[in-house]
């Protein structure tokens, strides 16, 4: 394009040159036209300087354009490729945080199929003798993730609890240490005095399995201020809430009070531990679906900061394009003035039109 200018102008500047001598000497015939050439061969030679003058200002002035034109224009494109590539991982972040809440969400509405799965382990149950630690397993794996809990928790000081729930606020001990022995006995035996001494035998067992359990409260590794004590067996559970075993009635209420105020065991059944876990799984859900929902506004957030930090860089952009804008209109309007000059050489009129550009807004 620059090349076509120069080209252009030279030519147009040989024809005016030829102009201006045939006007000289048609209108000077009878003039000394050795002094007429001299002067005018003056004027071309000024015309030709300034021609030159002009040229290398319009060719460095077009060179510097071209040249701030391709900086930025190279920049922009680096800035966009970038913001574009975080952008997509962004969007890409926050769609899986979305697909991640609606599977959270679709297991919140299958808490009905995991009730069923509560009937399937109290079946298993009654098929089993001495369920123990293989009952209290068997209701963990089927209500809570294998993350909430871990079985077989050892603490500092040796001790080994049957199993630990993990939840955001500490370690729930939970010990299946109840014995079926002495309840069994209490149940076929038929001789009353027998039974007497059984009785006591079963409370004391009892209160061990109790404090056993209540050994396991160690706030300080971590574990909440109570501990699940375990039965595996509904029937045992529910002679402890009616004060009887068998036929004979038995002192139990006084045993469950003490568990829960003294020693801060709370004692267990299948059913009521199932239930207990629905409710501690419901707020794991709870507190993953929180986890969710920030991670989400903090990617959103992150991608507000990436849009504006684009929109300041769409400013600069705006900015740079104006800046070229600028240098085209003063090229143009100095090959203005060239035009103007040769013009009044030949005392003909100028017939460039300067075309300016309107800079980009910016706001």
């Amino acid at each position: 394009m620059l090349n076509f200018s120069i080209i252009f102008l030279l030519i147009l500047l040989v024809l005016l040159m030829a102009g201006l001598i045939y006007l000289f000497f048609k209108n000077s015939a009878n003039k000394d036209s050795d002094d007429k050439l001299l002067v005018l061969f003056e004027k071309i030679s000024e015309l030709s300087r300034q021609n030159d003058s002009l040229r290398q200002e319009l060719d460095r002035k077009l060179s510097e354009t071209n040249r701030v034109s391709q900086e930025s224009m190279s920049k922009s494109a680096q800035m966009v490729q970038g913001i574009t590539g975080q952008s997509a991982k962004l969007i890409s972040q926050i769609t899986e945080k979305l697909t991640k809440l609606d599977e959270t969400n679709k297991q919140v509405i299958g808490f009905s199929e995991q009730l069923n799965n509560l009937e399937k382990v109290l079946t298993n149950q009654k098929k089993r003798g001495n369920l123990g630690e293989a009952g209290l397993k068997l209701v963990l794996e089927n209500i809570l993730p294998p993350t909430a809990y871990k079985l077989q928790y050892p603490f500092e000081d040796g001790g080994i609890v049957d199993a630990v729930i993990i939840t955001k606020d500490g370690l729930i001990p939970v010990d299946a240490k109840f014995s079926l022995d002495n309840y069994n006995r209490i149940v076929n035996e038929d001789n009353s005095d027998r039974k007497l001494v059984l009785e006591k035998e079963f409370r004391n067992d009892l209160k061990k399995r109790i404090d056993e359990t209540s050994k396991y409260i160690k706030v300080k590794e971590g574990t909440m201020n109570f501990a699940l004590m375990f039965i595996p067996a509904e029937a045992i559970y529910y002679d402890l809430l009616i004060n009887e075993v068998g036929a004979v009635k038995v002192n139990t209420r006084s045993l469950i009070d003490y568990a829960y105020n003294e020693r801060k065991v709370i004692i267990v059944s299948p059913t009521t531990f199932a239930a207990y876990l629905q409710t501690i799984l419901q707020g794991l859900r709870a507190m993953q679906i929180e986890e969710g929902a920030k991670n989400i506004r903090k990617n959103v957030e992150s991608l507000g900061r990436h849009l504006l930090s684009y929109e300041d860089f769409m400013k600069k952009l705006g900015g740079s394009m104006s800046t070229s804008v600028n240098h085209y209109n003063s090229a143009y309007k100095e090959f203005k003035k060239i035009d103007k000059d040769i013009a009044r050489i030949g005392d003909g009129k100028s017939e460039v039109e300067v075309l300016e550009i309107d800079r980009p807004g910016v706001e």
